[in-house]
């Protein structure tokens, strides 16, 4: 009899690593071999979809940074929309769970327009990094590695997790 409970327990924490590995370690689901970034027209609320081409990394980890990265550089050149200062990029992605945890550079405290695009560029950000696909429901985000409780421009907190429901 304690031979069997031990057996079982064994078996069971066997099943507990194996199922905890594959859901770090699983692939992104994607159709196509393209992922949605979003972007945030010039009227500041109109959210944009658009596809980008993937390469072939395919885990969530180089998804969720590429899928940044193609959002903080902008839709196509001639499209009306806030971007990210000039010079801004992504440094890091890490996920963990259902959180995405962005490090961006300084550069994205520079935006003159203050508010309005601060929270149209993180807005944009938010939405790219918590479609279904990536399995992220919340955003935190590090300015050159560091926590900050807002950009100076100051209408949009840092110091919580964003997500959709943020905006």
């Amino acid at each position: 009899m304690r031979w069997s409970r031990a057996l079982v327990l064994v078996v069971l924490f066997v099943v507990a690593v194996a199922v905890a590995w594959w859901y770090t370690h699983r692939q992104v689901a994607l159709v196509d071999d393209t992922i949605v970034v979003y972007y945030v027209k010039d009227d500041g609320t109109s959210l944009v979809p658009w596809r980008v081409s993937l390469g072939p990394a395919r885990d969530r980890a180089s998804v969720a940074f590429y899928a940044a990265t193609q959002c903080v550089a902008g839709p196509p050149e001639g499209t009306e929309a806030v971007r990210f200062p000039l010079g801004t990029r992504v440094r890091a992605v890490n996920v963990v769970g259902s959180t995405a945890d962005v490090d961006i550079s300084k550069d994205v405290a520079s935006s003159a327009e203050g508010g309005f695009a601060e929270s149209a560029e993180f807005k944009a950000l938010v939405w790219t990094l918590t479609q279904p696909s990536l399995h992220v429901t919340a955003v935190t985000v590090r300015i050159d590695g560091a926590r900050v409780a807002t950009l100076p421009g100051g209408h949009l907190e840092l110091d919580e997790p964003l997500s959709r429901s943020s905006f």
